[in-house]
């Protein structure tokens, strides 16, 4: 063979050898991150993700509030001896974790289902909870109140040393978060409220699961909540739009009337459920701001009222403001509110448990809306207002 010839072998070979480098590299980096990592599929949620590599965990955060920041990412190690990555991290935890503290009622159901209640040493006012499980540890002494919401002592956080600290937060109390780790203390946050799709809110058990060390425990959970959510939606799906039913929401607060926005939380639960939204038009995912007069004049012959406040009966509603009564889903006493159950300090179990279960929220408005679709389900969050 000529010398040309053994150089011309010797270049395809070196060719083929680098288009196939090239080739399974792209494959790899559909599921992954590059060597040794691979960032785990998130179906829902989108201000997280979780990239795991041989001995150690990485979370990125990049909707912790709402505006533009930029992304906050967490190391978890799943032991002393984990090698760190490179890289720079705003937390670093180890497993395993002993002792936590958490901030919103919304972070309870987390470790209730994952079996780590016991592990919560701290939290701001603990009559907001309501879970029977984190509520005997309380009264057993092994919880410390460390304050009220954004003002929570900070000097008891440190004092009490705990494996991390998971806050919610409008972006507005950083400080506390720089003081915590300029104790030493790891500090994460949680952003699930940011999240408008209703198993968005749900899939963030998994990034509580990868500070716990729970992970595939905490998929699972989720995976049976996405099931249950997506059967009860199911039975919607043949509802003609002129056999959904006129809903409208909300209060009024000072001559104010708040009401959630098209694309929140909430108005898409009432929309996957099968009910036709009177203030669709109100674009935007928080609440908006109406007169009563507008409300009057566009809800005043809707069928159902989801949402009173935590007014007990119709006639304390009535008595708070007469203007109430001109609605003909009063008249009809076709009002419902989710404020009724109760922990035994006032904790009110919807806003604790509600992030956590859109099942059960879903399979509430259409029990109210279409009952005829769940002969057997029975009321879990919400009740009408006079059957109290």
């Amino acid at each position: 063979m000529s010398i040309r010839n053994i150089l011309s072998s010797v270049h395809f070979l070196l060719y083929f050898i680098l288009m196939a480098g090239l080739f399974f590299s792209c494959q790899t980096n559909k599921e992954g991150v590059g060597f040794g990592l691979s960032e785990t599929e998130i179906f829902y949620a989108k201000g997280f993700k979780i990239t795991q590599g041989d001995d150690f965990s990485i979370l990125e955060v990049s909707q912790a509030f709402p505006g533009d920041h930029l992304p906050f990412r967490y190391l978890v190690l799943d032991n002393l001896d984990a090698e760190k990555p490179e890289g720079d991290f705003d937390a670093i935890i180890t497993l395993p974790i002993q002792k936590l503290i958490v901030t919103s009622t919304t972070h309870i159901p987390h470790l209730d289902f994952l079996n780590a209640s016991d592990r919560l040493i701290g939290f701001p006012d603990l009559d907001l909870i309501s879970s029977e499980q984190t509520r005997r540890l309380i009264d057993g002494g092994k919880i410390q109140d460390i304050g009220s919401g954004a003002k929570s002592n900070i000097e008891m956080m440190i004092d009490l040393e705990p494996d991390w600290v998971m806050i919610s937060t409008l972006g507005e109390d950083l400080k506390n978060l720089e003081l915590l780790k300029a104790a030493g203390i790891p500090v994460v946050i949680n952003g699930e409220y940011v999240e408008q799709h209703p198993l968005g809110r749900a899939e963030w058990i998994k990034f509580t699961g990868v500070l716990l060390g729970k992970f595939d425990e905490a998929s699972a959970i989720f995976s049976q909540i996405e099931k249950d959510y997506l059967e009860a939606i199911a039975t919607t799906k043949d509802i003609e739009k002129n056999e959904k039913p006129s809903v409208m929401a909300g209060v009024m607060y000072k001559d104010v009337w708040y009401v959630p926005g098209n694309d929140s939380w909430g108005a898409q639960l009432l929309q996957a459920a099968g009910g036709n939204y009177v203030f669709e038009a109100q674009k935007g995912s928080g609440s908006i701001q109406l007169s009563y007069e507008y409300v009057l004049d566009l809800a005043q012959e809707s069928e159902f009222w989801l949402g009173a406040s935590d007014f007990k009966s119709l006639e304390a509603m009535a008595s708070a403001d007469n203007r109430y009564i001109h609605f003909e889903s009063f008249q009809k006493g076709n009002i419902y509110s989710y404020t009724s159950k109760k922990g035994p300090t006032g904790g009110i179990e919807y806003f604790e448990l509600g992030y956590m279960r859109p099942d059960l929220i879903l399979k509430d408005l259409i029990k109210i809306l279409h009952p005829e679709l769940l002969p057997e389900y029975s009321l879990y969050f919400y009740s009408r207002l006079d059957e109290r």
